[in-house]
């Protein structure tokens, strides 16, 4: 799957505070819009991980990096300085680092040679990551050699959240991960749960056999075969970190988006989930790449923009509520139906 892909001018932004974090035309028309229909209901919606043939998609490359990278990479330093906690991996998850390590250093080295370079004689290792500066020698197996172990050593330098789940009794364990950037779940809760146990909250889903047909389907993932998702809630404020631990600094915010504001304080979070089978541990990799799209973002897209206004109109009181939707569904409503003309979207999720 390799590749040349060039990587635009990385913006100086920011996900807290100030909130200055922006998107380019370019990252609008790029990003994995979840809506295929005028409607949305939850549903397991599996495919292989594989490249659209699109010019400008954020499916082009196997691990996406994108203007926002250097920005999501020092938000993530602050919020492991703030508790590290959110980076968590059981004793028995050392080689299932160390495959999540190489899997991202190849991806990155052949998508982005430009911005990332790997060699390896033997187990020796020299990584340079050109974006953030780090240049790298290290022994392959041997953790003393990094300044961190494996996985928080990589996960420090890719977008998006990081889970390793451990596949045994026929079910999948949540037991490692690099999560910051969390649509308000916790990896310190969920750390030793089955798949299971930590989809417990998710409505409806359940009662539809919808987790059944999930986990037979990731449990059969083969190496060359990564699949992949789409997964999405609303969000007040471009902010990574909807942990429930700093729930005091985004919660109050729910309460803030007015018919005034709501174009540009309301954002709608898409997750594009992928999974990959990990060679030497047998573990599933379930990356987590979290894109921002504003309700103005969204409206500079026609078609997006009537979806947008009908999903979220339709959308059935559970699911509303499961998506945070609650103090600011008629508001965000009321605001897309200028952009609703009433006519029949084509097909499928990207632009017309």
């Amino acid at each position: 799957m390799g590749s040349t892909a060039s990587l635009p001018k990385f913006r100086d932004e920011t996900y807290r505070d100030d909130f200055s974090f922006r998107n380019s035309e370019q990252s609008v028309l790029r990003a994995p819009f979840p809506f295929d229909k005028d409607s949305y209901m939850y549903a397991v919606n599996m495919e292989l991980h594989q490249r659209t043939g699109q010019l400008n998609s954020a499916f082009n490359e196997p691990f996406d990096v994108d203007e926002h990278y250097l920005a999501e990479m020092r938000d993530r330093a602050l919020v492991l300085d703030e508790d590290p906690l959110r980076y968590q991996s059981l004793p028995h998850m050392e080689m299932a680092g160390w495959d999540t390590l190489e899997l991202l250093m190849t991806h990155k080295s052949q998508s982005y040679p430009e911005s990332f370079s790997l060699t390896r004689n033997g187990h020796d290792w020299h990584w340079i990551n050109r974006p953030m500066g780090i240049d790298q020698h290290f022994r392959f197996g041997d953790a003393t050699t990094l300044p961190y172990s494996p996985l928080e050593y990589i996960t420090r330098q890719a977008q998006g959240d990081y889970v390793v789940l451990d596949e045994r009794q026929g079910n999948l364990w949540m037991d490692a991960g690099m999560v910051t950037t969390q649509a308000d779940w916790s990896l310190d809760f969920d750390i030793g749960m089955n798949f299971y146990e930590w989809h417990a909250p998710v409505p409806l889903a359940h009662e539809k056999g919808i987790f059944d047909r999930a986990l037979k389907y990731l449990l059969a993932v083969q190496q060359s075969n990564p699949a992949r998702r789409l997964n999405w809630t609303m969000t007040v404020n471009p902010r990574l970190d909807t942990s429930p631990e700093n729930f005091h600094k985004w919660g109050p915010e729910n309460t803030h988006v007015t018919p005034e504001n709501v174009a540009d304080k309301l954002f709608l979070r898409i997750e594009l989930q992928s999974f990959w089978r990990l060679p030497r541990s047998n573990a599933l990799l379930f990356p987590i790449r979290c894109y921002f799209l504003s309700m103005r973002d969204i409206s500079t897209v026609p078609k997006w923009g009537a979806r947008m206004h009908r999903v979220l109109k339709t959308l059935p009181p559970e699911l509303a509520s499961y998506k945070g939707l609650d103090n600011f569904r008629q508001t965000a409503v009321d605001w897309l139906s200028q952009h609703d003309d009433g006519q029949p979207t084509t097909p499928g999720a990207q632009p017309d």
